[in-house]
């Protein structure tokens, strides 16, 4: 029986496995607030996000809609109304291969 590896697999490389529809730009499924997010005390959304969407840049927080796994974590951990989350238009968003 082959051993399996014990080193763990990067979140990008995890996420290499999954497929996505990209919808344009202006119907992104996820929105921010950047009024709210330059006033969070706490960023959970960087610190919750399995897929590693937010990042701060030069002290602006970013979100890469694109790498979406499209599983609400930033509409519960982050400060009320910083988020806008829908569900992407039909056709559009994460394929999953597995499930």
């Amino acid at each position: 029986m082959a051993e399996l590896t014990k080193e763990p697999m990067e979140i990008k490389a995890m996420l290499g496995t999954t497929s996505y529809n990209f919808d344009a730009h202006e119907y992104a499924h996820i929105t921010i607030d950047q009024s709210i997010c330059k006033t969070c005390p706490h960023f959970m959304c960087m610190y919750g996000c399995p897929a590693g969407c937010f990042s701060l840049n030069e002290g602006v927080m970013q979100f890469q809609y694109e790498d979406c796994v499209e599983c609400g974590t930033c509409d519960i951990m982050c400060t009320p109304g910083s988020v806008k989350w829908n569900n992407p238009r039909g056709t559009y968003g994460v394929k999953y291969k597995y499930g």
